[in-house]
């Protein structure tokens, strides 16, 4: 594969496991991706599934881990990048709950340069951006990723991030794939070591990255990396939430919280 291709489509491609994964959530009463109840070790739980995000780096090692007597994903990321996702089809018009803990930031990152694209935790959202919506440079990139993989790569991803240095409230593309724009909802050491939580507004979120109206959700994915910038970082993760919000209700919600 070109090297060009493989930076471009690099964050992108983690959506493969969208459409590779089984069946995913057509109704919208309200659901939850629960860790706490999996047992501990390196089977994940059901809908879920791990990919590599580096195919030059060691893979991440990923489990089910007690933290306080709750079961939560634990990625450890050692000179690595590791992910999983999860299949979904929900409306725009969605609230995601979650919390999020890591040991320390990516010191050496930087979300401008492709050499410091790393961060101690992500959680991307997939949207199904129509591809006539895109840039042209945007749709050949695709078409080639469909010529590479076989299949076609989400359009258009959020990707939050718990990033070194950048403030909270940072919204940036992705120095890889424009169709991904990364949002800072944590940054720096002042609140590692501990669980954050964090409640976003889909739709609000991807208006406010894109300047567009929000497209169906079609799957999430938590990672963390350092296989750019060679360092060592955990990252942990409990359930996630997803809940309706009314269409009219575009006021994003606070960022940050602890718990």
């Amino acid at each position: 594969m070109p090297k060009q291709l493989t930076l471009a489509i690099r964050v992108a491609a983690i959506g493969l496991l969208v459409l590779f994964a089984g069946s995913a959530y057509g109704s919208h009463a309200g659901t939850t991706l629960r860790f706490s109840d999996a047992n501990p070790g390196a089977t994940l739980p059901s809908g879920w599934a791990p990919y590599r995000m580096s195919r030059r780096h060691a893979m991440a090692k990923i489990s089910i881990a007690s933290d306080d007597s709750t079961n939560v994903l634990h990625i450890d990321a050692d000179h690595a990048a590791g992910a999983i996702a999860h299949p979904l089809d929900l409306p725009a018009a969605t609230i995601i709950s979650w919390r999020w803990k890591v040991d320390h930031s990516v010191a050496r990152a930087d979300l401008t340069t492709k050499g410091g694209d790393d961060f101690a935790a992500r959680v991307y959202v997939f949207f199904d951006l129509p591809r006539s919506a895109l840039s042209f440079g945007a749709r050949m990139k695709l078409r080639l990723a469909h010529m590479v993989f076989g299949f076609d790569l989400p359009t258009a991803a959020l990707c939050y991030v718990w990033d070194n240095d950048h403030p909270t409230g940072t919204i940036a593309p992705n120095v890889f794939y424009s169709g991904v724009n990364t949002i800072v909802l944590q940054s720096g050491d002042t609140h590692t070591g501990q669980w954050q939580t964090q409640r976003r507004d889909l739709a609000a979120d991807f208006r406010t990255a894109f300047g567009r109206t929000a497209p169906r959700v079609t799957g999430i994915a938590l990672a963390s990396d350092t296989d750019n910038t060679r360092g060592h970082v955990n990252a942990w993760f409990g359930d996630v939430t997803f809940a309706p919000v009314a269409p009219t209700n575009a006021a994003t919600l606070p960022a940050t919280g602890k718990e």
